[in-house]
């Protein structure tokens, strides 16, 4: 089995290669073209495929010719059998933990997921590395609101309703269609190589979680900090339940303003205001009509009163405030606070009454009048009909309105009066903000921290009740015959309810339990320490694992409230994944990407890899190339590992293997004592540990992608292992190639490592691969950091790299065929000399040199003049002589051809720039453009001009 160094070969790849350029890695390094096989005796190759055969889940670059993506889940299932997801003491006793934030129980894989799943999965790898006991608690959110519409739903395929099944029956399904369906979007998440704790997963409806929902209610509830009162709240008339901002998009959708005359009480015809809006039916609750204090349109009829339309003749007030904005609409503002967030607040600050003019399930109530029982919808169209009947509807034009939608059924939430349970979120907002204050919370990145200030000195109070079945259930009681407001009972069970209840009413009073269950966003704040075994502090999990050290969300003020402690150090967040063209995914635009397609298509690598390089906090735009580019990667480490392993010696050669494993890289006299290539790989290589484990510990994971992907693809792949191969298949004996293998086996390892917190499946296929590994690559130590490098080593051959680029770009330059060898002369200092001269053979192998004819001295050569002269860098030429290069009669003839052609061109350009007309009549934009093709016309002809004087100037010169 041949190893051929050629064009095609998998190891040196031409910059004019397509798959390439990586369009998320914006290196300043420049890329060498690829050369002919040269003649060197090789090393026989010696195959690896210990582990394969060892334990069946790994498969060798021996045997295989690319990785295989179908091999991830059983590196997978090898890894959680061995135990390596759960936390280990052994090594340290300082814990990495993150709690996951669950996702919803009905929800499946979308990149959003992917995105967290491999941002905390890079953490976590890489602590686990450090040697930290690591724990990535798994679980999933029981969804309120999702999961009873999904049962809904299905129940109402089989002709069934809930309210026919009961409460308890219902719960039932729920239960039986988790257990069927609720592990989806677990199993998708390890497809993308989440190494969490599975023995620890948790779900929030568990028995110990939903008690430590109980408890924080009622400590909540003892300190004041829950209540119960009527206020405006998003509603949902389909599912019949109030929702959480969180659970509210708003969307740009085209709709109508309609002006509508609102005639002033005791004047006269002329005397009316006309109000835009683009919700006609609310107008049955305005209780008052603003306008702004300086609008001088309507001053005149400030402290008089109007009278709504289609009400009958009932007046409200006409008011000023300095909140109306003139230049919207008419600049008159009705107000409607029972139907609007803003008209709510601005009520109760000016002590306005409230008006609710809907029912529950979106339809007008008896307020409405004639309209009572219309769906809210079918009430706009009839009452602007009516309106315009009166002569009250000025008129109705298009307008784009923001509409609040339900994030689960997709309707109009509606705005709605309601009794609801809140918590008084002030206080617990102010201890997160002392928290950031004090430094015992990082938000990253840094420039969130003014956002997350805002969102919490703006807060308001949390509405946590909900009207479903599905949830916790509020732990409290009413009392038969008593009002609900005043007379309830807090407990923990029936029971205890029960005996508070005999203690303060009498034996024979009946208790009931409150309908609604508790928001769902309610366990998942106390997700970090519920977990771990919270409201016992006792437990062994939490004694050991709280507090976290991070988290994507801010799930912050109940962990401080409960447990005194701020529940994690660091609160990590990332942007959205878009599509290519930069716009947000939606089922809508048919843009959505699905995580498990582009697995198969690309690996979990290249996708895992592609989504990590992002800018932190940044959105970040996905697109095929990215992935195809990143796919490439992958199989440039595969190609590497294949060229590792063919070079190595056989396991049997047990003196091959002591010598070669002698050389030892982490002392500065062992590393100054390596030829000049060994030694720059080296240093290179430990600044790349150092550098990317200080870019690991700021989360910087884009740089972290980067630095490392730069290192391989360029130093490493493009360079060393084709020095390596001078070494390797040395004509003249191997008395370097043990060091050269040294260097691979060492240099490839250490990317391995670097590289498996990103890449974890192909890395730990590689490692498998490499004799004498006795443990898996998952646990394996993180690299040692402060190993010696040698920054003359790294100058000395950034000029060899100078030289062989100035000297490979001569050879395109003039079409030299790439498997002709020509000769050189390299002038330069003496101690630039030596180092250059040691490394001739590599030299003549990267650049294509006639090795017998490649000259090192101090003063330019005997027929410089003809010819190439290269200036490499300052102090370091190269003469490579024209007649090895080109057929100088045949070059003379085509530059001629070539330049006369160039003339054509370069004179048709000069005339239209000398045409008046031209100048005058064609647009700016297309002048300026015939302008710069011309100066790169002219530009060209004298670079080829100066060609042909050079050659011709040789050709004298010979004769």
């Amino acid at each position: 089995m041949a190893l051929q160094v050629t064009l095609s070969g998998p190891f040196f790849i031409s910059s004019c290669s397509a798959h390439r350029f990586n369009p998320l890695l914006f290196s300043q390094r420049r890329r060498c073209f690829p050369f002919s096989h040269w003649r060197f005796t090789r090393i026989k190759p010696r195959f690896f495929a210990v582990a394969a055969s060892e334990n069946g889940a790994f498969t060798s670059p021996e045997i295989a010719k690319s990785f295989d993506f179908s091999s991830e889940e059983r590196i997978y299932k090898w890894w959680e059998s061995q135990g390596y997801f759960k936390p280990n003491f052994e090594r340290g006793s300082d814990p990495f933990v993150i709690p996951m934030p669950p996702p919803n129980v009905t929800g499946s894989l979308h990149m959003g997921h992917a995105m967290f799943v491999t941002l905390e999965d890079i953490m976590v790898r890489y602590n686990r590395m450090k040697g930290r006991p690591t724990l990535w608690l798994p679980g999933t959110d029981h969804a309120g609101i999702a999961t009873q519409l999904v049962v809904e739903k299905m129940l109402a395929s089989e002709g069934i309703k809930r309210t026919e099944l009961g409460r308890e029956e219902f719960i039932k399904r729920v239960w039986e269609w988790k257990e069927k369906y609720g592990g989806t979007i677990t199993n998708q998440i390890k497809r993308l190589g989440a190494s969490c704790d599975w023995t620890r997963e948790r779900f929030t409806l568990d028995e110990q979680l939903s008690r430590a929902v109980i408890e924080a209610f009622i400590r909540l509830h003892e300190k004041g900090l829950i209540y119960q009162g009527s206020y405006l709240v998003n509603w949902s008339p389909n599912l019949q339940t109030a929702v959480s901002d969180l659970e509210v998009e708003y969307s740009e959708e085209p709709g109508f303003l309609y002006h509508i005359k609102y005639r002033v009480a005791g004047g006269s015809r002329n005397d009316f205001l006309t109000v835009a809006t683009t919700r006609p039916e609310t107008l049955f609750g305005d209780v008052a009509i603003a306008v702004h204090p300086k609008d001088e349109r309507y001053s005149m009829y400030i402290g008089r009163m109007a009278i709504v339309p289609m009400t009958y003749g009932r007046h409200v007030p006409i008011i000023s405030d300095r909140h109306v904005d003139k230049d919207f609409g008419t600049g008159v503002l009705k107000i409607s606070p029972g139907h609007d967030h803003n008209d709510y607040f601005l009520a109760r600050k000016l002590g306005l009454p409230i008006l609710n003019v809907m029912n529950k399930d979106g339809t007008l109530n008896e307020v409405a009048g004639l309209y009572c029982g219309m769906d809210r919808f079918e009430a706009r169209k009839q009452l602007w009909s009516e309106l315009e009947e009166t002569g009250l509807a000025v008129k109705k034009e298009p307008h784009t309105l923001r509409v609040p939608r339900s994030q689960r059924g997709g309707e109009v939430i509606e705005p709605l009066v309601s009794k609801q349970w809140f918590v008084t979120m002030e206080p617990l907002a102010e201890k997160a903000l002392h928290a950031v204050e004090k430094g015992e919370l990082t938000i990253l990145p840094e420039r969130f921290e003014k956002i997350y200030n805002h969102w919490l000195s703006n807060i308001k109070d949390w509405c946590i009740s909900r009207q479903l079945w599905w949830g916790h259930r509020i732990p409290v009681w009413y009392i038969e015959g008593k009002k609900c407001e005043e007379d309830y009972i807090v407990a923990r069970n029936a029971d205890e309810a029960l005996e508070k209840a005999h203690k303060k009413y009498g034996k024979d009073v009946i208790i009931y339990q409150d309908p609604d269950v508790l928001d769902t966003w309610f366990s998942s704040a106390l997700w970090p320490f519920s977990t771990l075994g919270w409201p016992d502090v006792s437990s062994e999990d939490f004694k050991k694992f709280y507090p976290a050290t991070v988290l994507e969300t801010g799930m912050v003020m109940m962990g401080i409230e409960f447990t005194g402690t701020v529940p994690f150090s660091y609160v990590y967040l990332h942007g959205l994944i878009r599509d290519s063209q930069g716009r947000k995914m939606s089922k809508t635009l048919g843009n959505v990407v699905d995580p498990l397609d582009t697995i198969k298509d690309y690996g979990t690598d290249a996708l895992r890899f592609t989504l990590a390089l992002g800018t932190a906090g940044q959105d970040l735009n996905l697109s095929t190339e990215r992935l195809t580019a990143n796919k490439a990667f992958t199989n440039k480490l595969w190609n590497a590992g294949k060229f590792v392993l063919q070079n190595l010696p056989s396991q049997a050669d047990t003196y091959a293997w002591e010598t070669m494993l002698a050389c030892k890289f982490d002392r500065e006299e062992a590393l100054l004592k390596l030829p000049l290539p060994e030694c720059w790989v080296v240093s290179k290589l430990h600044i790349l540990i150092d550098t990317v484990t200080a870019s690991y510990d700021k989360f910087f994971f884009g740089d972290v992608g980067r630095e490392i992907y730069d290192f391989f693809w360029s130093d490493f792949a493009d360079w060393y292992i084709e020095a390596s191969k001078a070494r390797l298949y040395h004509s003249g004996g191997n008395s370097a190639a043990p060091l050269a293998q040294a260097v691979l086996l060492y240099v490839f390892e250490n990317v391995l490592k670097l590289l498996h917190p990103f890449m974890p499946f192909v890395t730990e296929e590689l490692w498998q691969a490499l004799p004498k590994r006795k443990g898996a690559l998952i646990v394996s130590p993180w690299p040692q950091i402060s190993l010696p490098q040698n920054a003359n080593s790294i100058k000395k051959f950034e000029n060899f790299q100078a030289l062989t680029r100035a000297i490979r770009n001569a050879r395109a330059e003039y079409s030299v065929e790439p498997a002709k060898r020509i000769s050189a002369s390299i002038v330069a200092s003496e101690d630039v000399i030596q180092y250059i001269s040691k490394e001739k053979e590599v030299l003549a192998l990267l650049s294509r040199l006639d090795l017998e004819n490649v000259h090192f001295t101090d003063s330019p050569p005997g027929d410089a003049n003809q010819s190439v002269h290269l200036v490499a860098s300052e102090g370091l030429e190269a003469y490579l002589p024209l007649a090895d290069m080109v057929d100088i009669s045949a070059e003379l003839d085509r530059l001629s051809k070539r330049l006369s052609k160039m003339q054509t061109e370069y004179e048709g350009l000069v005339d239209r720039l000398n045409s008046p007309k031209f100048i005058e009549k064609a647009p700016e934009d297309v002048v300026c453009g015939v302008r710069e093709k011309a100066a790169e016309a002219e530009e060209k002809i004298n670079l080829t001009k100066n060609r042909l004087s050079f050659l011709r100037s040789s050709v004298s010169a010979s004769q």
